[in-house]
């Protein structure tokens, strides 16, 4: 047994002791008896002898019984009494004994042999006692439940256990670590209350319980832990609103209570915590205005209220009252008022969806903004004096979008040599797109849709080569599409250019945007064929499958979402949090002609292919059942032939599909997802079967029996016909030649003609 040692030969040993203490008490025994005879006794005293005798008699006999028993007795040996580092052993196995996944080994070298548990992986000792002070498990992978033999481990100051599987309960055994500094268990799968038991950790200074699932209420205790410095219990289900306690945490630098759904009103508890550097509320559905308090916090770098319901005003001299303000996030909110400054040094400043009004701001000189969000507001005028501001060189994300912002783009764009990501949808914005937009070359994101832009797309724009979006729908623009966008923007996976007034052919060179995912041209005067070199979109065809779940840019430690309106299954909405996962082909409401390339088959990993409203003939390609993504399917008003290939019944995921309005004919496929659409999907064809009502019945053949009479009545031999033909060739030679022969005079006439006909 690990931490004990036996003896090797115990019964020797037993036996040696009961030897020489035998002939010690014989030695004794001899002695006493010799001197009882050497000694003259008084006759008188003879019976105050005798009684010592026995006395002595007794006790000898009691000595021997009890060696007797306690040789008769087996000895054991009792274990040792564990110390404090076969403590932190013990606990350390049982900590690796509940954890059931370890797939990157971390917990390898946690075994039963000699090895000093100190050099274990992830686990620190202090150099004297040799306990454990630091458990650092962050980033393993680990799956399984935290033991509760944590709590044995008495000298442990750190508790690194992040990003992890970890679930079940938080052990309240944590509580008896009073040594304990800093508990990081974010990032993994913990349920349950939070341990009321934290109370008893007073050393506290680094509290991190976020992105797990929490729930009920913030202990009350967590206000007496007066060193805390750090207390983050983001993305939980936790209630009760902002507890009052938090005023007494006035060593708080990060405060971080996003996403946990607390509710209730932005409490007025601010006044002390003038150390307070990081403060995170959003996401928790807060009402009322924000609490003056907060203004006092003259140390906040970073405010983040968005996704909350709070109101009232923004204060005009924030930036003298915030002097340190790096990051402002309150979109989606309802802050009123205009926006006059902005603080030099602000990086980020979001304010997207809330109702701001006015006309935009200038940036001052020697800004120092990375991110500038005011979008979804209602920003009037010219976005002349934001652009052209002075010394704005640093930005790199600009949202507009979503405004009433009117008049043309103006020619700045020089300046913006960082600039990555320019949002300017949804305005009245007029004008031709700038040319100077070509000088921004780490641009990533393009969106100017829904605006009254016109013009053709400048040639400049082949230089932003590291384009990814490009999204210029519901336009004015003109032209044809340009053969550059295949050949230079070969990083595109969002082509938008719906709803404007391009026409001519649809360039081949398109095909050389092998990673775009959604390709919308339509609601144009595009004419032609549909390209067959469609099928080089690796992406579409399954050839390439580094789908990204999310459209993302990120600013350092700060990640931006793409949003994007796209038209698919017949309606237009919003994708996001899933965009990345979208792919879509849509050349509806064109001048297309010809037929639907065989090509297109090949793309099996389109879910949306509309080719509606154009001017197709021919037939629906066999191979149409490949296209096992698909789950929208549009070929309605077109000039289609032929009958539906039976290979539709491979579309498994289809959830809308429509090929009304075309000359299709015969039976729809039956035992297939097709008869789950309604009957106007088929308008328009000569179609018969489910789901439609006309039932296609019992097709009649045709009678053929006439026609075989007839075929069989030529075979038949006319032997009037030939002997006709003999009687009258024996006739006519007859008459002839007898005539010849008697006639002299017939006989030189038929020859002199002969000998004219000959010379002719």
């Amino acid at each position: 047994m690990v931490g004990m040692s036996q003896s090797p030969c115990p019964w020797k040993r037993k036996f040696q002791a009961f030897t020489w203490s035998s002939l010690l008490l014989t030695l004794l025994f001899c002695i006493s008896i010799w001197s009882q005879k050497h000694r003259k006794i008084p006759q008188n005293s003879l019976p105050k002898m005798s009684a010592k005798w026995l006395l002595f008699l007794r006790s000898f006999l009691f000595a021997i019984l009890t060696h007797l028993a306690a040789f008769s007795t087996p000895i054991h040996k009792a274990p040792p009494a564990l110390n404090g580092t076969n403590v932190d052993r013990l606990a350390l196995l049982a900590i690796k004994s509940m954890i059931k996944g370890d797939p990157q080994g971390l917990l390898t070298s946690w075994n039963h042999s000699s090895t000093n548990f100190c050099q274990w992986q992830g686990v620190t000792c202090s150099l004297h006692h040799q306990r454990v002070t630091h458990l650092d498990l962050s980033h393993g992978g680990l799956i399984g439940t935290l033991s509760p033999s944590i709590g044995n481990l008495s000298f442990l100051r750190v508790i690194w256990f992040p990003n992890n599987s970890f679930s079940s309960e938080i052990p309240p055994e944590i509580g008896h670590l009073f040594r304990l500094r800093q508990l990081r268990l974010h990032n993994n799968s913990f349920t349950g209350n939070i341990p009321a038991t934290l109370m008893n950790c007073s050393n506290l200074q680094i509290l991190n319980l976020g992105n797990n699932n929490l729930v009920g209420k913030i202990p009350d205790g967590i206000g007496s832990l007066s060193m805390l410095s750090f207390l983050s219990l983001h993305d939980n289900i936790l209630q009760g609103g902002i507890p009052p306690f938090i005023a007494n945490l006035t060593l708080l630098d990060t405060l971080s209570l996003a996403n946990c759904q607390l509710g209730g009103s932005f409490p007025n508890l601010f006044h002390g915590l003038t150390n307070l550097r990081r403060l995170s509320v959003a996401g928790n559905n807060l009402i009322g205005t924000i609490p003056p308090s907060l203004y006092n916090c003259s140390s906040l770098e970073e405010l983040r209220l968005f996704d909350n319901k709070l109101t009232g005003r923004l204060p005009k001299n924030l930036g003298s009252m915030m002097p340190h303000l790096v990051e402002l996030w309150l979109s989606n909110n309802h802050i009123q008022g205009n926006l006059l400054s902005i603080p030099a040094t602000l990086h980020v400043l979001n304010l997207g969806c809330n109702n701001l009004w006015g006309e935009l701001p200038s940036l001052s000189n020697g800004s120092s903004a990375l991110i500038l969000d005011l979008s979804n507001n209602y920003f009037v005028g010219s976005v002349h004096n934001l652009v052209c501001s002075n010394g704005v060189n640093t930005i790199e994300f600009v949202d507009l979008g979503y405004n009433q912002l009117s008049g043309v783009i103006p020619e700045c764009w020089e300046k913006w040599s960082s600039l990555k990501v320019l949002q300017l949808s949804c305005n009245n914005l007029s004008g031709e797109i700038p040319r100077t937009l070509g000088s921004v070359p780490l641009l990533q994101l393009l969106g100017m849709g829904g605006n009254k832009i016109s013009g053709s797309l400048p040639s400049s724009l082949m230089n932003l080569s590291y384009l990814k979006i490009l999204g210029l729908n519901k336009n004015n623009l003109v032209g044809i599409i340009p053969p550059w966008i295949g050949i230079k923007l070969t990083m595109l996976k969002i082509l938008n250019l719906r709803s404007n007034n391009f026409y001519g052919n649809t360039p081949n060179q398109l095909c050389y945007l092998s990673h775009v995912q959604m390709l919308d041209l339509s609601h144009n005067n595009l004419s032609g064929n549909i390209p067959r070199c469609f099928n080089n979109f690796s992406v579409l065809s399954g050839k390439e499958t580094n789908l990204e779940v999310r459209f993302s840019f990120n600013f350092g430690s700060i990640v931006y979402f793409v949003r994007d309106l796209l038209v698919m299954k017949g309606r237009e909405d919003t994708y996001g949090s899933i965009l990345g996962l979208v792919t879509l082909l849509d050349l509806s409401s064109n001048n297309l002609s010809g037929q639907i390339p065989s090509e297109l088959t090949t793309l099996h990993n389109l879910q949306s292919l509309n080719l509606s409203r154009n001017q197709l003939t021919g037939e629906i390609p066999n191979k149409i059942g490949d296209m096992k993504s698909l789950e929208s399917f549009d070929l309605s008003v077109n000039n289609l032939s032929g009958e539906l290939p039976m290979s539709l019944s491979g579309l498994n995921f289809l959830s809308s599909f429509n090929v009304s309005y075309n000359n299709l004919t015969g039976r729809i496929p039956t035992g297939t997802q097709i008869q789950s659409f309604s009957e106007s999907s088929f308008f328009g064809n000569k179609l018969c079967g489910s789901p439609l009502t006309n039932d296609c019945g019992h097709v009649d053949k045709p009678d053929t029996t006439s026609h075989q009479k007839e075929v069989a009545g030529s075979h038949k031999v006319d032997w009037g016909l030939i002997i006709s033909i003999v009687l009258g060739f024996i006739t006519g030679f007859w008459v002839i030649g007898v005539s010849l022969i008697l006639n002299r005079s017939w006989r030189i006439t038929y020859f002199r003609l002969m000998r004219k006909l000959i010379k002719v």
